[in-house]
Parts: structure tokens; sequence; C-alpha cells
């Protein structure tokens, strides 16, 4: 008769933990066109996290778990007068960020919005410089925020790149969680044993299932998960600097790690490949290139619409399109959609739409509003807009949606990374329009020229919508000069946020 027993012998931290930590700690970031990027990348995400704010739907969520709670030195959530532990205010901000879908956004072999990790960051950043002048320190710098985007965005981008957690339902929030507890616990003065110990942690708590995401389950948690997990980060990185232990081989433990937990039939999807699934000692992330600063020189913006990114250039073929059928919408006979394979495995739809969330990550739904209106905005995915217009509806039916080979492998070259899409529209008469393809997003690197100063129109228009007239130009005015922004006290930052 044989025994198996288990050996407990104390491993090293597996080498992907490890290489994390190296990064946080030792990558220094000294290109002015990353730090411009993530300052840009810092407007729009605060510019997003304020325009939910007129949605009572996110506004509800916010504020202490017990009220009248009053927190010495708290974390200010912008736009209100919200002082909250860091744990709580990482929360909030990240639910304001997240909540209308439009923030940054990363597409590879798995999708995510990077600028999510912002809601740690800038909880624990300005939580901290108010404790630092308690102490007689100073405070953070707002560069040192920039800095934790830079890596956060780094961290959960480079993992993306070739790792599909998506193909077996798990949800890319999981490296938010993961992003921001490497760089908040480096905030917090951690060491290279203390951030290896709090990502073990962040490894450790598995993975949230997409289902909230996906037909026929998609609803408003969507909007708050990432919050949920960068929240959850700034918990891990206080109890490891507390003196909590690590799991040191918590992604390769045989049986009880991550690996084999719930990544055994995660496939790995590269560039100009089928995805396949991996042998069982393979079970390993595939990092095709070392961390630095790609990731934030790289990222999607969403510029013009409130839209999941795959459907950005559908919205805008669709738009260019209204002026030739806003007046014919009752004639059309069908309405041919070519797209990526990404587009179609997760925001084509057919059926009823249950709610806003259900809305904004369906592809039908957007195009048919840009060809019924001439544009898409947040508002249009709320119930009150949606019945009272029974046209989308009627639209939606008419529409064919394909995949073209060529967008779904230009999608993931690393070269290219389009995000393509192709609108027809066909009339019962036997006439048609032009076929318009847009290969590349507002937001995307190769229209830079084009898209900031349509982001800054953005942030503006933003700011407005929660600031009189005085504040918003000094919020811009600081906003717009890199040099005296990096160099403001991250405390002073955020007071200029508060209600």
């Amino acid at each position: 008769m044989s025994t198996t027993v288990d050996l407990s012998d104390r491993p090293d931290y597996d080498r992907v933990i490890q290489d994390i930590a190296d990064y946080v700690l030792n990558y220094r970031i000294d290109n002015d066109l990353t730090l411009d990027t993530a300052r840009y990348c810092l407007i729009d995400t605060l510019g997003c996290a304020l325009l939910a704010l007129r949605f009572p739907e996110c506004t509800k969520h916010l504020g202490p778990l017990v009220e009248g709670t009053v927190v010495p030195n708290g974390a200010r959530v912008p736009g209100t007068s919200f002082r909250l532990d860091p744990v709580k205010a990482a929360w909030d901000i990240g639910c304001l960020i997240r909540w209308l879908d439009y923030n940054d956004t990363w597409l590879a072999a798995e999708w995510g919005h990077p600028s999510d990790n912002l809601g740690g960051i800038l909880a624990v950043a300005d939580h901290l410089s108010q404790l630092r002048i308690g102490h007689s320190q100073p405070p953070l710098p707002m560069r040192r925020v920039l800095e934790a985007m830079i890596k956060a965005h780094e961290i959960q981008g480079v993992i993306a790149l070739e790792n599909a957690f998506n193909r077996v339902g798990l949800d890319h929030v999981l490296l938010v969680r993961v992003a921001s507890t490497a760089v908040v616990t480096w905030l917090m003065g951690g060491d290279r044993e203390q951030i290896m110990a709090a990502l073990s942690q962040a490894w450790v708590d598995g993975c949230a299932l997409r289902t909230y995401r996906q037909a026929p389950n998609a609803g408003s948690r969507k909007s708050w998960a990432a919050g949920d997990a960068t929240s959850r980060a700034v918990r891990l990185a206080d109890i490891t600097m507390r003196g909590e232990m690590g799991v040191p081989s918590a992604l390769t433990a045989p049986q009880w790690g991550f690996y084999d937990v719930c990544f055994s039939k995660t496939l790995s999807r590269k560039s100009g490949t089928d995805p396949k699934i991996k042998p069982e000692n393979e079970r390993r992330f595939s990092l095709p290139q070392p961390y630095a600063s790609y990731v934030m020189e790289n990222i999607l913006f969403k510029i013009s619409f409130p839209a999941e990114f795959h459907a950005q250039t559908a919205v805008e073929a669709a738009v260019t399109l209204y002026p030739q059928v806003k007046d014919r919408l009752e004639q059309i006979d069908s309405i041919q959609i070519r797209t990526q394979e990404s587009a179609i495995r997760i925001i084509s739809k057919e059926g009823e739409l249950n709610n806003p969330a259900d809305r904004d990550h369906c592809l039908q739904y957007m195009v048919a509003v840009a060809l019924a209106f001439g544009n898409l905005t947040a508002e249009q995915y709320e119930d009150e807009f949606h019945d009272a217009h029974p046209v989308i509806d009627r639209l939606r039916a008419k529409m064919q949606v394909i995949e073209e080979p060529r967008f779904s492998r230009e999608y993931l070259e690393q070269d290219k990374r389009s995000i393509a899409n192709a609108i027809q529209v066909c009339f019962q008469d036997g006439s048609s329009t032009d076929e318009v393809v847009v290969e590349y997003p507002v937001g995307h690197r190769r229209r830079r020229t084009e898209g900031i100063p349509l982001l800054e129109q953005k942030f503006k228009a933003n700011l407005a919508t929660r600031f009189p007239a005085a504040r918003c130009r000094q919020i811009l005015e600081l906003c717009q000069e890199q040099t005296r922004l990096e160099a403001t006290p991250v405390n002073q930052f955020m007071e200029l946020f508060v209600i």
C-alpha cells in the first residue's frame, strides 16, 4: 500500500511574481512620451469619473459603508465631498472610472482597461500624502502617481498580450487586482519581499467569472467590478505591510496553484496563430516581452463614444453613414457589419437587451443608435431612451454580423493592433450605400495627432459637468503643464476635485 505526502519545503517565489516585483522596484521612467501620455490618461480617466456622477445607479454605491463615518486623513473621491478609508475610496474611484465604459482600453488576447488601476493608486497616494504631512514629511508628488500608472498599465497589458483568460470565462479584472497590488504596495514603501508577498495574495484570490459581461447575464456588475478589484488590491497591500506572510508558489503549486486551478484550460493566443489548449506541462503564462513602458505608449483612448472598444470604429462608420440613411430608415432592407472575431465573441447580440449595461456591450445596438441619430452618448443606453425609440430594435433586427479574417488577423499583429469595422446599408429598392471601413479608432496611437485635441475637449466638457468655470480653468491650466503637474503634491491635486 502506497501513500502520498505533501512536501512542506517552502519554495522561492514564482518567477512571474519575482519579475513583476523587480520591475516595479527597479524600472526607471525617463521617457517624455511615456510621461506625457500618462498625463493625458490621468485627465481622461478623471473626466470619465466625473461624468459618471450624473448617473444615480452609479452614485448609489458611493460613500462610507457606515453613514457618518469620519476618517482622519481620508482619501478624497473626485467630484464629491467624501473622505474615505483608502480601501473604500479605491472602490468608489474605480467604480466612477469604469461606470460609463468610457476610459482607456487595451486589446490583445485579453482585454481590459488599465486606467482602472487609478482607483487604488489615487486613494493610496492621497492618504499617504496626508499622513506624511502630519509627520512633517514631504507629500508624494503627482510624478509618483504617473509612474505608478505607467507600471500598472504595463503589468496588466503585457500579461494580456498572449493570455486569453476570457476564453475559459475568467474576467480581466484579475489583472487589475494584480497590477494594482504591485504598485500600491510600492507606493506604501514595500520592499521586494513585501511586494512579492502581496502579489502572491492577489493570485491566490483567484479570478471572477466573466458571466456578468456576457449575454444573457450582462449587467451593472461589469461597471463596478474593476473598482472592487483595485480596492481589494489596496486591502491586500495593507495586510502585507502589516506583516502578513506570502504564498510563494501561488501560481505553480501542483493541484492547488493558480495555473492548475484556474488556468488549466486557458488558451494562449499568439499573433497569426489559432488559439490552442496548452498541454498540462505548459500551463504557464506566455510573456512575450519584458516590462517597460510599451502599454502606456500604445494605450487606446475612448474619445468619440462611450462604447465598448471593439465597436468604436463601427460607431464611427455608422455616424459617417448617418446623412445618407437618416431619412430612409424605414426603407432599409439589411445592414452588413464586417468585424473582428473578438467583437463577435463578446458584443454581438440578438434578442432583448435588459439594461444599460447590456446595451453598451451590444455591437448592433451601438450601430443602430449611430445610424438613427448620428451620435452615441451615455444617455442613449438608458431605459428611457431605448423605450422611446423602437426604431433602434427594428434596425438591429436587420443586421448581419460576419467576421472579416483580415480584421481578426491585424487586430493581433503587434505593428498594427487595428480594431477595424466595416458597415454597408442596403435598401429595399436594391440601392445601397458604399461600404464605410474604419480600421483605427480616433483613440489609437496611429491617430494621436487627431485624437489628443479631442481628448482635451472631452476632459474640459466633463469638468464642466461638476465644477464652476473658475475651478475648471484652474484644473485645466495645471493639467496642461507637464512639469508643474508632476511637481504638485498629490493632496493638493486631489483638493481641486473636492465639491
